[in-house]
């Protein structure tokens, strides 16, 4: 048996423990609930409170606190925080906001329902991230915005996106707990950034989202139109704005205040793992893993996604690795590509080559912070034998 490694549990005990949570041995992924989260849960349950309490400030001021924002909202997905947040840099009607092509289709479909036009641009091949030169060839007259994904976790190039001097909307989902590349936390910069809080991300609420930012105007006006377009002082029969029904629960708040308790364990657990599969999966031919951190730049893991070989069979692979129990799945698609997209805005292949070779050959494995050392090894082992059997047919 290989020495323990990486500050992971690797006994049997434990690992019959992981497995009967799921019934299955190795979920795609887990969330890390505790009993703090359970009692913070009940005691919300009994208190009679569920919306609209105390703990929905309070989730707010912890989690700015631990992003370096001077205010946060919070919301009840990620996709509407970023429908708020974009709202609030004055995206509407015939607008043009640019994006990347490579992203959950959330942040493509909030620039479309104000009713403007996502304008994408290629990625940079290493990060995979919006590349800062193809936005800007992007840009036109009417472009009201700028949205950047900190794709998996890794954080953009922001400093380049800001000299652009257009408003800047974060797609910061994904990246709980990274650090750019001027050393400040992803969300601590001032111009919104939204974080999900879904339960494969970096800490979960079940479903939710915070929008952290410098201005506390934009604080109360997210605030107001998470709530129907209401002001804090105003009678609740009478509404002065146009607003939604984005608010969170006093539940997921509970859950989101136990959950922060344990941030930085839960980010080191995920930085962990991702060296353990750095590891074991280094000698397989052809498979390029996610990029190396650089410099200052710290990534807020949250999955762990994989380039397989040029010439192997993405679907077959899946295929593959589901016989032998391992889940896995593409991540993700172009956005660009998908039915709506094309249907509705005249895309097509070979807009943005390196986005398509990206997307076509992406795939995650398994990833939580508890994963063990034995159930990476089984994985790196599976796609090991798979890609010597796929790449071989």
């Amino acid at each position: 048996m290989r020495p323990r490694r990486h500050g992971f549990v690797t006994d049997s005990a434990a690992r019959q423990t992981v497995a009967s949570r799921t019934g299955e041995a190795i979920p795609l992924a887990r969330p890390v609930i505790g009993e703090t989260e359970i009692e913070r849960v009940l005691e919300v349950l009994r208190s009679g409170r569920l919306s609209l309490g105390p703990l929905l400030a309070e989730f707010e001021r912890e989690f700015g606190r631990a992003v370096g924002a001077a205010h946060a909202s919070a919301v009840s997905s990620g996709t509407a925080g970023l429908h708020l947040a974009l709202r609030a840099a004055g995206v509407s009607d015939g607008d043009e906001v640019v994006t990347s092509p490579l992203s959950f289709v959330a942040s493509a479909n909030v620039v479309v329902y104000e009713r403007a036009t996502p304008v994408f641009a290629d990625i940079d091949p290493v990060t995979f991230n919006l590349d800062p030169e193809a936005a800007a060839a992007a840009v036109t007259g009417r472009t009201t915005a700028l949205l950047p994904v900190h794709l998996f976790g890794y954080p953009a190039d922001l400093g380049a996106f800001e000299r652009l001097g257009l408003p800047i909307v974060e797609d910061a989902c994904e990246a709980l707990g990274a650090i750019d590349a001027d050393g400040v936390p992803v969300g601590g910069r001032g111009h919104p950034a939204v974080f999900g809080f879904y339960a494969n991300k970096q800490i979960t609420t079940g479903e939710g989202g915070m929008v952290a930012t410098a201005d506390a105007a934009v604080k109360e006006r997210l605030d107001s139109e998470r709530n129907q377009g209401r002001a804090p002082d105003m009678d609740w029969l009478d509404h002065d704005r146009l607003g939604f029904n984005y608010r969170l629960s006093e539940v997921a708040c509970a859950l989101g205040l136990a959950q922060l308790e344990h941030l930085d364990a839960l980010i080191a657990g995920r930085a962990r793992v991702a060296a353990a599969y750095a590891e074991t999966l280094a000698d397989i031919d052809g498979v390029e893993l996610p990029c190396p951190e650089r410099g200052r730049v710290r990534r807020g893991w949250f999955v762990y996604v994989v380039q397989l070989p040029r010439d192997v069979d993405r679907d077959s692979t899946v295929r593959a690795l589901a016989a032998r129990g391992i889940p896995s799945k593409p991540y993700f698609p172009a956005v660009h590509l998908m039915s709506y997209y094309r249907e509705q805005f005249g895309h097509k292949e070979g807009e943005f080559p390196v986005c398509e070779d990206v997307a076509a050959r992406s795939i995650a494995l398994p990833f939580f912070p508890d994963m063990t050392e034995s159930q990476v090894e089984q994985v790196a082992d599976s796609v090991r034998d798979v890609l010597g059997m796929v790449g071989g047919a």
